[in-house]
């Protein structure tokens, strides 16, 4: 796990090979501290991609998504994070051990809420992130590097192929 920045334009620069290796050196680390968990919480969106990745890697088949809406833009966020529907079906599981996923911990005040909402919920609460910023409130249990830089993620860096103004989609150029 290094802590040196991927990239030199000022921020973190990570294309999809730097993250098939990023997060198999995440998934190894929380192999090698013995962690086993019974399922694995996907922060949507971000969290989707590290989620699922982490699933093949630590042969965990239970994925589940919380959809939380913070940020809004590059640095722009809503005043707290809100939970949205659907729900998590938080039926028998008081005893298991979950594995909350994100690809950032930046302020973690997302990553803060869904901890205290598993927490009353099942027995045991962890945390894995690609990146996390010196300023979040909380402190993940596994990491794979700390930056504290914006992150291009290779899903986010190219802008949506439909128009967001309008109904229609965009045209890209060939």
């Amino acid at each position: 796990m290094a802590d040196e920045p991927i990239g030199d334009s000022g921020r973190e620069e990570m294309d999809w090979p730097g993250y098939g290796a990023a997060v198999r050196e995440l998934a190894q680390t929380i192999a090698e501290d013995g962690y086993r968990p019974d399922m694995i919480l996907a922060i949507a969106r971000g969290g989707l991609f590290v989620a699922g990745s982490l699933g093949y890697a630590l042969a965990v088949k239970n994925l589940y998504v919380m959809n939380v809406e913070y940020y809004t833009g590059v640095d722009e966020r809503l005043d707290i994070p809100v939970i949205l529907p659907p729900d998590v079906d938080w039926v028998e599981l008081d005893d298991k051990r979950v594995l909350i996923v994100d690809d950032v911990a930046d302020t973690g005040h997302t990553l803060d809420l869904v901890r205290r909402t598993a927490l009353e919920k099942v027995g045991e609460v962890r945390s894995a992130v690609l990146y996390q910023k010196p300023q979040s409130v909380v402190d993940c249990e596994y990491v794979w590097r700390h930056t504290d830089q914006w992150i291009n993620f290779p899903w986010s860096t190219e802008p949506p192929v439909v128009d967001l103004e309008g109904a229609g989609t965009v045209v890209l150029d060939a």
